[in-house]
């Protein structure tokens, strides 16, 4: 059991509530060690031994700690050793384990560190950087006994730390200090008695432990705070930004194409040209600024079945190569869909080209078919990172797409996701490793030199491992609703408050109709209007998300797009189209700032009507909705690189409000200069911040200037 000694106390920089917390974690079971036919803890030791002592000097700590547990009595590993040092400074703590004398052991996974009975909060949350983030209210409560939540890095994991706290109040940082993005996980779960659990899982390399040695490759961290996730985005970015793959990230490196970082809208459709392009086009006359398409449904196959066999486009390679080139010229640019790792189990090319041996394998050695399509429900297999073979294969697809079709970009679905392979003939460590990555980096890299010009990569997601391989990383959190329903999580900007000025972040579900349905799919379960219009009582959903990506940094998206929703839902996309507008007038800190402490508006919530709507929930599951209240306004602040501090608001009401903006001039270190409003009406200033006044849907940058 953990107890917290004078956990009230935390976060006033005392090194005794860390080590209290360290004390109590180590009276508990701090490991479990599990491989093929075992599972090991401390409580299996019959020898315990603790050395303890006071650094005067060295790199890190004051108070070291090291604890030893043998005596097991494995005849497969008579001599082993489980060796933890726990370093403590101030309000954080370093843990380190290794293995001494495995013996003939198998191991395969190591839980560590374990704090066990995490002490309840009121007004508990937890924020976890699943992909761009989530946070949940009352966590434990979500979850019945016996459930577990754990989530993958390198992967939906964008970034390794997760925040466990009481809203303004005192908490628990957990994170660890891996620079070379090992595959781990990081877990909640509740035990039969109802007691809430952390863990991190390691993945010894398989066959590294042939030195009868292993040891956790890097640092795993358990701090104390005081705040809220904000506060340990804060504390994570100080470390993530300064290591390599921040610095080595594309928008750092100015290597992103202009035409992205110029990009006001994406348009995201789906089909033959004629179904994306001259939507796109028709928006970009009426937008005025350039519009560029993430295109699905372009290929040859059958979405989510027939992957890899993209070419030729399903219109035919000169039809789709016609369509584009004139687009090109009107400014359009165009990313299509490629996705990075799957491959149809039933299509010819996985057979003819003898696809399965390269495949990702479990322990057992056996491939885990993945379904995605409900229609036809034929399975997928994931191929491996880690193989020549998958690479070379895809990466020819990619190069014929952009050379052959003159495509821009090509988005590469479930990129920033990672998964473990055990086959032996594969050449890389088996289960854990950083080969996953490393095959990534290889495969970007080959696809940028096989082609002459400066190409885009998007990916699925985000994750701070892809910044230096991917351009843009698509962010769907802002309409997590319309995937995920009403489950308790609530999307939040961690990822971008850690890393906004290294990445270019786009897209959203955010849409005015029923989903599209690919005309490769099963005929019996297609809908009898095609992109039926949604009702408008979820108009103000479609707002929120446009609000949310404006805010927290987004480039805007509109998904299923058509020019008669110009006339049709005309309020709505006027206000997208002013968000759109608005960004790009302050794209200083829009596209290269840092997201601040976001400033309190004391706004009142509305409840409002809400759907649940993917790519299938339309046809098989019918529209689910909801309802739930959210704020009628949002803001975010932001620090641009010369200095300058922006707040950018948005009213979702429908009504006039008034917003006072009290910022705390030191904390957000305010430039003494001149402060002016932007607005739908230009750029004026304004030297009267006691009340914002914003009429209904309207948006405004107020803008503190050094001069």
């Amino acid at each position: 059991m953990l107890l917290l000694l004078g956990f009230a106390l935390v976060g006033h920089g005392e090194s005794m509530e860390v080590s209290n917390v360290v004390n109590q974690a180590l009276g508990g079971g701090i490991w479990k060690l599990e491989g093929k036919d075992f599972t090991l803890s401390p409580e299996q030791s019959h020898s315990t031994t603790r050395s303890e002592w006071t650094l005067t000097f060295g790199e890190w700590g004051k108070h070291w700690r090291t604890f030893t547990w043998s005596g097991f009595g494995l005849a497969a590993a008579p001599d082993l050793k489980v060796v933890v040092t726990v370093k403590i400074k101030g309000d954080s703590s370093r843990w380190n384990l290794r293995l001494e004398n495995l013996g003939s052991l198998d191991l395969q996974r190591v839980h560590f560190p374990r704090l066990l009975d995490l002490p309840p909060q009121t007004n508990e949350f937890l924020a976890v950087p699943e992909w761009m983030g989530q946070l949940a209210a009352n966590p434990r409560a979500m979850m019945t006994n016996g459930a577990r939540w754990e989530w993958d890095y390198p992967g939906l994991l964008s970034l390794q730390c997760l925040a466990l706290y009481q809203q303004e109040g005192p908490g628990f940082y957990f994170s660890c200090d891996d620079t070379k993005a090992y595959r781990k996980g990081f877990a909640f779960w509740k035990n039969d008695g109802g007691e809430f659990n952390y863990e991190m899982v390691h993945f010894p390399e398989r066959g590294a432990t042939a030195a009868q040695r292993y040891e956790v490759p890097y640092t795993a961290i358990v701090g104390t705070f005081h705040g809220d996730w904000f506060t340990a985005a804060e504390r994570y970015r100080a470390w993530g930004t300064k290591q390599t793959w921040a610095k080595e990230s594309r928008l750092r490196k100015e290597l992103v194409p202009d035409w992205v970082l110029q990009t006001g809208l994406w348009v995201w459709n789906r089909g033959r040209s004629e179904n994306v392009l001259a939507p796109a086009e028709a928006l970009e006359r009426q937008l005025g600024l350039p519009v560029s398409v993430f295109w699905h449904w372009w290929h040859g196959c059958a979405y989510d079945t027939g992957f890899p066999e993209y070419l030729p486009p399903r219109e035919g390679a000169e039809s789709f190569a016609n369509a584009l080139a004139p687009a090109h010229q009107q400014g359009l640019h165009a990313l299509v869909y490629m996705n990075q790792r799957l491959w149809g189990m039933t299509t010819g090319s996985w057979t003819n080209e003898n696809a399965a041996p390269f495949a990702v394998k479990g322990q057992d050695g056996k491939i885990r078919p993945e379904v995605y399509n409900t229609f036809t429900k034929l399975p997928c297999a994931s191929m491996c990172m880690g193989t020549g073979f998958w690479r070379n294969k895809y990466a020819t697809l990619a190069e014929s797409a952009v050379k052959d079709l003159g495509v821009d970009g090509i988005y590469m679905d479930q990129a920033c996701s990672s998964l473990s392979c055990y086959d032996p003939n594969h050449g890389h460590p088996l289960g854990g490793g950083r080969y996953w990555m490393q095959g990534f980096q290889k495969l970007s890299s080959d696809i940028r030199k096989r082609v002459d010009h400066p190409l885009t990569l998007g990916g699925e997601g985000c994750g701070e491992a892809w910044l230096p391989y991917l351009d843009v990383m698509l962010t769907l959190q802002v309409s997590k609703e319309r995937y995920a329903g009403n489950n308790g999580w609530e999307p939040i900007p961690f990822f971008q408050a850690v890393y906004h000025p290294c990445a270019v972040f786009y897209g959203n579900y955010s849409s005015l109709t029923m989903p599209p349905y690919d005309d490769l799919w099963p005929k019996e379960f297609a809908p009898k209007v095609p992109l039926e219009l949604l009702d408008q009582k979820y108009s103000h959903q479609f707002r929120l998300e446009q609000a949310r990506a404006f805010v927290w940094g987004l480039e805007p998206t509109i998904a299923n797009f058509m020019p008669s929703h110009l006339q049709e839902r005309k309020d709505e996309t006027d206000f997208m189209m002013r968000l759109a507008k608005l960004r790009m007038l302050g794209l200083k800190y829009f596209l290269h700032g840092t997201l601040l402490r976001p400033p309190e508006l004391n706004v009142r919530k509305e409840t409002i009507d809400m759907s649940r709507l993917s790519i299938y929930a339309g046809q098989r599951s019918g529209l689910k909705t909801f309802q739930h209240d959210y704020a009628n306004a949002l803001a975010a602040a932001w620090r641009a690189p010369d200095g300058d501090v922006a707040v950018a608001m948005v009213n979702l009401a429908n009504t006039a409000q008034s917003f006072p903006l009290n910022l705390d001039h030191k904390k957000y270190q305010l430039p003494n200069g001149k402060v002016y409003r932007i607005d739908e009406n230009g750029r004026r200033e304004n030297k009267d911040l006691s009340v914002v006044v914003l009429t209904a849907g309207e948006a405004c940058v107020i803008e503190f200037t050094r001069k």
